[in-house]
Formats: structure tokens, sequence, C-alpha cells
């Protein structure tokens, strides 16, 4: 299957590309391939286009939060809202969102979803810092346009298949809350230079095959770049790559999924996450706390490639329904069965 993971960013130039890494999976290893480098969106639109099978994972929020959507008063379904923020003026977006935010009260001005929580991410209104709002406004309608399918979000060709990706929340799990990377070369230095070897060493070694269920064979020289875009690109296509894993069971979509809204990052211990968040189990995730690690290595359990305690108990309980050979092993690793 072919992978590919995006690095995104809202305004691509020269010396900031959208950064595209062409990858294969076969199921057991993700080969990294061709890594290619857009200055402006017309690649990037041109890829959308392209003839499947694919699947991506592209770096920014595919969504907004519903507690955003349902007081701003903008329509109450993604593509439905989508839409309207397209027929939008960059500049007037962005006063949109100033609009709403300035006159809140301090820790109640932008909003999280349900994923940004689990994965210890920013709201995706953020116009400053890393303008993910943004980033937000530029890749959204994009997605909707090319007619791409979006699991649980938007039904559009099946042989081209997108997933948020967000390659912050597993370098934390491999690194910390070590800084990897810097756009600008005068605050780049030798510790981002060891973290990111770090990274890359960590998933070259296996550190990874317990959560994703898979192997990675990548160049050394990813790690090379400091700005991390490259490494980012990576990260991005194992999500991806994850997501396919999933692609009987939603592409691993979390049970508490608000589809038709706020859409869902493809992260095995993200969407686990997300589902102790929606059904209620917020100290078990460490709410309010980003990034809290708390799916305990004890509990991650493995068949066939698929992180068990990231799927939910709806599809446990149709695969059961189904006969699949697995599943009678999948329910008593759970302690159902």
């Amino acid at each position: 299957m072919i992978i590919v993971g995006i690095d995104f960013t809202s305004r691509p130039s020269k010396s900031k590309p959208l950064t595209c890494l062409n990858c294969e999976f076969d199921g057991t290893v993700l080969r990294a391939g061709e890594l290619v480098e857009w200055p402006s969106f017309e690649g990037f639109d041109a890829f959308l286009l392209s003839s499947g099978p694919w699947i991506t994972g592209i770096d920014f929020p595919f969504g907004q939060s519903r507690r955003f959507i349902e007081n701003i008063g903008w329509p109450k379904r993604w593509r439905d809202y989508v839409e309207f923020v397209d027929s939008m003026e960059r500049s007037a977006f962005r006063a949109k969102l100033d609009e709403y935010r300035n006159p809140r009260p301090t820790g109640d001005k932008e909003h999280r979803r349900s994923t940004d929580i689990a994965a210890g991410s920013i709201s995706p209104q953020k116009l400053y810092g890393v303008p993910v709002g943004l980033m937000f406004f530029e890749g959204a309608p994009r997605l909707l346009q090319a007619g791409v399918t979006v699991p649980g979000v938007l039904d559009g060709d099946p042989h081209r298949i997108v997933v948020e990706a967000y390659p912050g929340v597993l370098a934390r799990r491999l690194i910390g809350r070590r800084g990897y990377k810097n756009d600008t070369p005068k605050n780049q230095t030798a510790d981002q230079a060891n973290a990111r070897r770090d990274i890359l060493g960590k998933i070259l070694g296996g550190n990874c095959v317990d959560d994703f269920g898979f192997n990675v064979e990548s160049p050394i020289n990813l790690r090379d770049d400091p700005t991390g875009d490259q490494l980012d690109a990576l990260l991005c296509a194992m999500q991806a790559a994850w997501a396919w894993q999933q692609r009987e069971y939603d592409f691993g979509a979390p049970s508490g999924l608000d589809p038709s809204l706020e859409g869902w990052i493809a992260d095995p211990v993200t969407c686990a996450k997300t589902n102790k968040l929606d059904s209620g189990d917020k100290e078990a995730i460490g709410f309010g706390t980003p990034d809290a690690h708390s799916i305990r290595r004890s509990k991650k359990r493995t068949v066939g490639g698929t992180n068990l305690v990231s799927l939910p108990r709806r599809i446990l309980d149709k695969a059961h329904s189904d006969g699949r050979p697995e599943l009678s092993k999948i329910m008593f690793l759970l302690g159902a069965g």
C-alpha cells in the first residue's frame, strides 16, 4: 500500500515548503521512499487529486470543536461549516476568530476538540505561535474540494484516504518534551539535533512496535533537517499506516467520535485516550494535562498488528457477531470473553 506523510504549513514557500514523504507498507514494515517538497499549494492539490489507492496522514487540524461551532453559530456538520469557511477570505476568517476570542474571559477564549485534549495539542482556533487555525483554513476546504475520504468525517473516493496526523504526540512519547526542531537558523541547536537522532533511532530500533504493530525502515538523513519537517513527515506516515491497518475497524476512529463535526487524530494512544475521555474517565487520561501518558505498556495488546486498546467496544462487538477468527483472542485479552 502507498502511504504518504505530509508536514503541512498554512503558507508554503521555497524556504518553508510542504514536505511529502512517500512510503510503501506491506503490513509488517513501513519503508520510507522518495521525499518531495512543494513550495506552493499547487503540488499538494495535484496530489490530492491523483489516482489511488493511497492513504495519507497530514499534519493539521481537520476540524473545530463542537463548543466553538455551536457558540459561533456555524453549521453543525463538518462539510457544511468547511464550505462556509471556504467562502471567506483569509482576513475575514482571522477577524471572525479574533471577534469570538477577544471578549471572552481568560481560559475560555479557545476550545479544544476531544482528540486535542487526548493528544495534548492546542486549540484549532489558534492563530498565533503555531497558527493551526490558519492551517485548518487552508487545508480543510482542499480536502472537501478534492473529494477524498476522511474516515468518520467525509465520504469520498474510497481509494484516496486522508487522516489527520499529529507528529508531536508521537515525538513526545519517544523523547518527552525535548525540543527537536526550529524553523529559524539562529535558534537551531545541537540539543535539537540530538533529539531528532534519538527519535529516529528509537523508531528504527522498534520502540513503536507495541503501539503501531509494525517496524519502520527509513534513511538516517531524515534526522538531519533542522526544521524537523522531514522527520515529521515520517511520523505522519506512521500514523497513516496505523490507520490503514485498522481499516476494517473504522480506521481506528474513537468510539465516542463526533464524526460529522470535530474529526480525530489518527494515533493509537490518542484514540485510546479519546475513548476514555468520551466515556467520562478523565482521570485515566490526565484530563487537562497536555500529553499525560497514562496508557501503561501492560495494557497494550496487539493481535495481527491491531492495537486492541484503541479499538472501540462497538467494533469489537461487531467483529464478534461476524465470527471473525481473531475475535475470540481479542475478547479474551480484554477480559470480555
